[in-house]
């Protein structure tokens, strides 16, 4: 099973998108608080809004209750990380869970530290700051369920109008 985890998420409406990723892909969202904004804001919903009823959403008070009650493999994604996201093999066999820290502090550093083989960054340009976090996020997602092979997806579209 394919797990996202934002870390104290500030903006809205990068929430709602990622929302939208997890639903359309199968993988389930888990959001760690305190929160920048609360549930119901419209912005929220609006980015999200016609696929809010097909997501998986687990809640936390903070990274501890996350981590006493999930279990598998854990990778952060970060600015600092030493290894690249599309250069580690994600595993079939147990729950992965993809890890993003909120859009203007990352993941906290400790964290990164204790465990720095699971610590992966998207190459960017080393000028700039870093990638929105929604963006992060799907190009993540889509890497692990290329590797996957891209179970119980759609891998085929259709015209309305024209066969193929």
């Amino acid at each position: 099973m394919l797990n996202i985890v934002l870390v104290e998420p500030q903006i809205p409406q990068n929430t709602g998108n990622i929302s939208r990723t997890c639903a359309v892909t199968g993988a389930v969202l888990h959001l760690i608080k305190p929160y920048g904004f609360v549930i119901s804001d419209k912005q929220l919903k609006r980015a999200g809004l016609d696929y809010w009823d097909k997501l998986e959403i687990h809640e936390y008070e903070n990274l501890d209750e996350f981590f006493e009650k999930t279990e598998g493999e854990y990778y952060y994604f970060t600015t600092k990380g030493r290894n690249v996201h599309s250069e580690i093999s994600y595993p079939e066999d147990r729950d992965v869970f993809l890890v993003f820290g909120r859009e203007d502090k990352g993941l906290p550093e400790e964290l990164l530290h204790s465990d720095p083989e699971h610590c992966s960054r998207i190459p960017m340009r080393p000028t700039l700051r870093s990638l929105n976090l929604s963006n992060s996020v799907a190009i993540a997602v889509y890497e692990v369920l290329r590797q996957w092979d891209y179970p119980d997806l759609g891998r085929e579209g259709k015209l309305t109008r024209y066969e193929w």
